[in-house]
């Protein structure tokens, strides 16, 4: 299970969980790792997408305490029908959610963090942080390194098997 955010503006819009540019980066980096995108069930800890208008376009801003809070029945509901041996938290938001405020995803990324809800749980940065690196060596040292973590994880769930 790969857990983002929130819906971004093309996944509210569609009803899918990273249909967006972010998702088409997340599908061909899982790939890149040898992780078959298939198996992978996609979800988000905030299940609303929360934006401000900007002319007219949506804007995402982030989700605060109380509507993390207000999802968390939902996503643990989620986990619990999903049943799934390992959770990856894609960025801080999703990181808190799965694993409590005390993990840093740039401190954690790419290990285990304790958590009751699946066997292996780890964090790692969220795929659109990829796409907003400055310039497109920035870019692409930010997706190798993604990749790496995502290879890293896979190598611990099928330890865990």
């Amino acid at each position: 299970m790969l857990v983002g955010e929130q819906p971004g503006d093309v996944e509210d819009r569609e009803g899918h969980p990273f249909v967006g540019p972010a998702g088409t980066l997340l599908r061909a980096a899982l790939d890149d790792a040898g992780i078959d995108g298939e198996t992978v069930y996609l979800t988000n800890a905030v299940k609303h997408f929360k934006w401000r208008p900007q002319g007219k376009r949506r804007i995402h801003e982030r989700p605060n305490r109380e509507e993390i809070l207000a999802c968390r029945l939902w996503f643990e509901e989620e986990v619990a029908a999903v049943r799934p041996r390992t959770i990856i938290a894609l960025g801080a938001t999703a990181a808190s959610v799965v694993g409590g405020n005390a993990i840093r995803v740039t401190r954690d990324r790419g290990t285990r963090v304790p958590s009751s809800l699946a066997d292996v749980v780890a964090v790692t940065v969220h795929p659109s942080s990829i796409l907003r690196a400055p310039d497109s060596a920035a870019r692409a040292a930010a997706r190798r390194a993604f990749v790496d973590d995502l290879r890293k994880i896979a190598k611990m769930s099928s330890r865990r098997r």
